[in-house]
């Protein structure tokens, strides 16, 4: 399993498998309801913290502009520990890797619940990272254990436990922040559902039979990881002066660097930690900038719009002064039309075509972050704004892997899919930070509060992302994919959860 990333469900690992290969195909069937309980937990524990973060800022004292680091370390960290895991889940183990992400989830869940300060919560942010490793390692056990046909109905209740945790985690959050006056005790309710988890992992979980040969690419392992570091150290010394201060253009300058040296370094492996190869060609190419356009704006704009609808109107001039539990229903409606077009993309598919129904959901969301900029007086226009948005954003999380895994070679499907995820999860964490800095660049001195005129910029710069991807679908080259009913469906339906990440 090449980057960590998801592997093809109807080739390789249990394509030899019979319905009675024996004990341990059994044993996998049966403890498949207990990875669904991983994959609730996951679902919660990502979308639990949106309506918090405001009572976030207060409690710890920090600027709304700095709450967007909340998200966005969290994402950095993903990028890297999703191909980390999941290479050496392939060489030590699957089992034993998802151990230490739920022990690595549940100890980050304490620290963000019980941090004595900003920074700690930072750290346990970073160790929750590894949340996005879950999903890769169990459908990769599945896959050892059972045959092809079991396999994808596992992985689709795997699915579908992630999209139930996600839809379900900020309303949960929100009614119990709302019922318990304590933001400490309201964080604790994810943490222990992450510990609980980890001890049902020693009991249950069998190991994989399967493991890959070669060894682990500890150089390309480090280098990803220090390049991500200092784009990251750049982009969060920009909100505090100029992006074109030495204290910015130095530590991006070194991550261009080490970026340039872990590319060749990648390139010139046998067994590399992500195959970039994979990403050559104009028939692919654009399609991973669009990745990176739309990490922009699904997870770019998740912090904006929360510290948005919970500013006091009557000190900020703007906002609702919202609940955590009234921000969960507000953006409900959105969450909900995700999920309704990302499951009935393949009816769309079939009159506009896989293509052409990713460039109709950046337009949508194009025309929502529009809207969202032209009208935001009141809950109901940013109800429908978000609502447009998260049509879009439903309709691309289904289309976008079936797009690139259709225009890749096949041979490199799974490897598609995790580079994919990676690069629109990098796109989302530099969105985190630039979000950080915009809003910090518009919130006057002795503040907590940016001006309105920073979320305006902000909206209207992932418009401009979402015409790039419009654009990006547009000039790359056609190609005939085996369609959305052919061997490519199960590889998008596959990673399509792993997508709304």
């Amino acid at each position: 399993m090449s980057a960590g990333g998801v592997p093809p469900v109807d080739k390789g690992g249990v394509a030899d498998a019979a319905p009675g290969a024996g004990p341990g195909e059994l044993k996998v069937g049966a403890v498949v309801g207990v990875l669904v309980l991983f994959e609730l937990m996951s679902g919660f524990l990502q979308t639990g913290i949106t309506p918090l973060l405001p009572a976030l800022g207060d409690h710890h004292g920090v600027s709304d502009s700095a709450l967007n680091w909340v998200i966005s370390v969290q994402l950095l960290s993903g990028a890297v520990l999703v191909p980390v895991f999941g290479r050496l889940g392939d060489l030590r183990g699957r089992r034993l890797m998802l151990r230490i992400a739920l022990v690595c989830v549940a100890a980050g869940s304490f620290l963000v619940a019980l941090a004595p300060n900003f920074t700690v919560l930072l750290l346990g942010r970073v160790l929750q990272g590894a949340l996005v490793a879950l999903l890769p390692l169990e459908i990769a056990l599945v896959r050892d254990r059972l045959p092809v046909d079991r396999a994808r109905s596992a992985i689709a209740r795997l699915v579908g436990a992630l999209t139930l945790g996600s839809l379900i985690g900020a309303v949960v959050m929100g009614a119990v922040a709302k019922a318990v006056d304590d933001l400490t005790v309201v964080l604790l309710l994810p943490a222990v559902f992450a510990l609980v988890c980890v001890p049902v992992s020693m009991r249950w979980v069998p190991e994989t039979r399967a493991r890959a040969g070669g060894s682990a690419d500890w150089p390309g392992m480090v280098l990803l990881g220090l390049t991500l570091l200092a784009l990251l150290g750049g982009v969060s010394r920009a909100e505090e002066g100029s992006w074109l201060s030495a204290a910015v253009l130095g530590p991006l300058l070194v991550s261009v660097v080490l970026g340039v040296c872990w590319v060749r370094w990648e390139l010139g492996r046998a067994e590399p930690l992500v195959d970039l190869r994979a990403m050559r060609g104009r028939r692919v190419a654009p399609f991973y900038l669009v990745s990176f356009f739309f990490g922009v704006m699904y997870f770019g704009s998740q912090s904006p719009n929360t510290t948005f609808l919970a500013a006091d109107p009557a000190e900020t001039g703007y906002g609702f002064g919202l609940s955590a539990l009234q921000i969960a229903l507000v953006t409900l409606p959105a969450t909900v039309a995700a999920l309704l077009t990302s499951s009935g993309t393949a009816l769309i598919a079939r009159r506009l075509g896989y293509r052409g129904t990713l460039a109709l959901s950046f337009a949508l969301m194009t025309t929502g972050f529009l809207a969202l900029a032209a009208a935001h007086g009141s809950v109901t226009q940013v109800v429908v704004a978000l609502l447009v948005c998260g049509t879009g954003i439903g309709a691309a999380l289904s289309a976008m892997p079936t797009v690139i895994v259709e225009a890749t070679d096949p041979a490199r499907t799974g490897v598609a899919s995790a580079l994919y995820n990676n690069v629109k999860t990098v796109g989302g964490a530099v969105a985190g930070g630039a979000a950080a800095s915009v809003l910090g660049a518009f919130t006057p001195a002795g503040s907590h509060t940016p001006g309105e005129s920073g979320y305006l910029v902000l909206w209207l710069v992932c418009a401009v992302c979402g015409l790039g991807a419009v654009a990006g679908v547009a000039v790359a080259r056609r190609s005939e994919g085996t369609g959305a009913d052919g061997p490519a469906a199960p590889v998008a339906s596959a990673i399509q959860a792993e997508s709304a990440r």
